[in-house]
């Protein structure tokens, strides 16, 4: 659903640009398809302007839906508990006291953790 969403919410910030770019410009803009003749024998330059304005403001009011309907979809996903709320563990205590070398780690203590097995030292070497 959300991704359906966010598809024609880029679509139509995509379509707004493009009728942007298009509208006659009136103080020195880029004016694309701003010509005196609108579109030809077709139109005339003010119902090409209307067209264009009165789908910009069409435009504007999907997208402006979609971005609210997108923050609702993004607020309704709920999670279980908060990352503070996950750490209900006590961080090891560390025995600053043992003499190491400079190549060994400190032995650090599991106090909060819950496995009962021996700590086994990191895999990837130390950065020196």
């Amino acid at each position: 659903m959300a991704t359906v969403v966010l598809v024609i919410h880029l679509i139509l910030a995509l379509a707004i640009i493009g009728l942007v770019l298009l509208q006659r410009s009136e103080g020195g803009g880029l004016g694309i398809g701003g010509g005196s003749g609108g579109l030809g024998s077709f139109a005339t330059a003010g119902q090409t302007a209307n067209a264009l304005t009165r789908t910009t403001a069409i435009c504007a009011a999907a997208f402006f839906c979609t971005s609210l309907l997108l923050a609702i979809l993004a607020g309704s996903h709920s999670r279980e508990a908060s990352l503070l709320e996950s750490l209900d563990n006590p961080p090891a205590i560390v025995d600053s006291e043992a003499q190491t070398s400079d190549k060994e780690l400190p032995e650090a203590d599991a106090s909060g953790s819950d496995s009962t097995s021996e700590s086994v030292p990191p895999s990837a070497p130390i950065s020196e």
